[in-house]
């Protein structure tokens, strides 16, 4: 499969303000593409107007099965009201629900029984869930007639992110209970996705498989060295700082462990007079303020417009990512397809871009003397030839088109041996 995924407008499906309200009571729209070859269904609680990695996923996964005659695509994801968009061979239902009052601005998915209704007419092949807690549960109540064969996109490193972050007192039974959850949601699924070598390896460690070793992609024409010509405008426009700048982009989220960065930066801006900018909106932004370095970083909200943020990206010259508990880490890609290096935790996925790539550098997880040092470290290196380097890896290996035919023909094999 060759065509390229920008031939599609996927503009409908962006907002809920574009989405058409649709009534419970009423019978849901017929199939698109009723001829097609493969049909698949994503349900995740991780899609809104303002969230991040999984929604750009989607998005261009969308883009890719649009170009694709012979495939079908449905989205199943939570809103402020029930709405259905759609595009060639592509629909998204947005169903009503609350939000989560420790993860704004995500939303529960707790509907089994209008799900079962989408599955009823919908009739996917596949299933992929995009969730880790809950979701699972009720999309496996609401396949519970329909038997469809699921696979699950291990995004979000349960466990582990307890094991970071998860109170000192009981943390051991947690991380023990959150083990046995994976387990059980991988039992349920035939196939456990895993975008990176370490989330393979703590699957396996968790007693996960099969698994089905993916990627994630990367818009090689939207985020490219080309655009830091126009760095100098693009800050200046952004109200930026000038002089050596690192950024952050992202859900702004405890176990992103942006504290732990905020800690360092203000060694960094001593030894080397970098400034840090931050853009991105979560439940954790109004602690993150309080923090005694705030005041001294550039604060920038949820950017919707991805053009946009691949220009504030490669304004920067360095990014900064401290999660240890990363299972693939699609804007550190982005912005080493921009051209600028990354640094990162040691563990996690985003330290595996890092050392395939030869673009950046990683610092001992949770240790923000470390990560003050090393900052200081890349901050003093050939900073555009090490772009290069991120920019030429992304180019080889990550390709939204490359991603998608292989993930596919995964989808194929786990259909066929249904």
């Amino acid at each position: 499969m060759t065509a390229s995924t920008h031939s599609a407008d996927i503009s409908a499906l962006v907002s809920e303000n574009r989405a058409v309200p649709f009534d419970r009571s009423r019978p849901l729209p017929e199939p698109l593409r009723p001829d097609a070859r493969l049909s698949v269904l994503d349900a995740t609680k991780y899609f809104g107007d303002t969230t991040g990695g999984i929604r750009t996923y989607l998005l261009e996964k969308a883009r890719y099965v649009a170009a694709h005659p012979e495939l079908r695509h449905t989205m199943v994801v939570p809103g402020s009201r029930d709405s259905v968009a759609e595009i060639d061979g592509v629909r998204c239902y947005r169903l009503r629900n609350f939000n989560i009052p420790t993860q704004r601005p995500y939303r529960f998915l707790l509907n089994a029984a209008l799900i079962e209704r989408v599955l009823d007419r919908e009739r996917p092949d596949l299933i992929e869930i995009g969730s880790p807690l809950m979701v699972p549960w009720v999309l496996r109540r609401a396949n519970r007639r329909h038997r469809i064969p699921m696979v699950w996109l291990f995004h979000s490193n349960v466990p582990q992110v307890v094991t970071q972050i998860g109170p000192r007192v009981g943390r051991g039974l947690m991380v023990r209970v959150a083990r046995a959850h994976t387990r059980r949601v991988g039992s349920f699924c035939r196939a456990t996705i895993a975008t990176s070598e370490a989330a393979a390896r703590d699957l396996e460690a968790y007693g996960v498989g099969p698994v089905i070793r993916g990627s994630l992609g990367v818009d090689l024409e939207q985020f490219s060295p080309l655009l830091r010509e126009r760095a100098h405008e693009v800050r200046s426009r952004a109200g930026l700082p000038a002089g050596p700048l690192a950024i952050y982009t992202g859900r702004l989220a405890v176990e992103k462990q942006l504290d732990i960065l905020l800690d360092a930066w203000a060694h960094v801006e001593r030894r080397t007079g970098a400034r840090l900018v931050v853009v991105g909106d979560g439940a954790a932004r109004k602690k993150l303020q309080y923090h005694p370095y705030a005041s001294r970083v550039t604060w920038r909200p949820f950017q919707p417009d991805r053009g946009a943020v691949a220009e504030l990206l490669a304004a920067a010259d360095v990014f900064v990512t401290p999660s240890a508990a990363e299972t693939f880490g699609l804007a550190a890609l982005e912005a080493l397809a921009s051209g600028v290096p990354v640094l990162s935790a040691a563990t996690g996925a985003v330290a595996e871009l890092v050392e395939a790539s030869g673009a950046g550098r990683t610092f001992a997880s949770g240790d923000s003397s470390d990560l003050a040092n090393q900052a200081v470290w890349l901050l003093r290196q050939d900073l555009p030839a090490l772009g290069m380097r991120g920019r030429a890896f992304a180019e080889r290996h990550h390709s939204w088109n490359g991603v998608f035919d292989r993930l596919f023909a995964a989808y194929r094999d786990v259909v066929a041996a249904a």
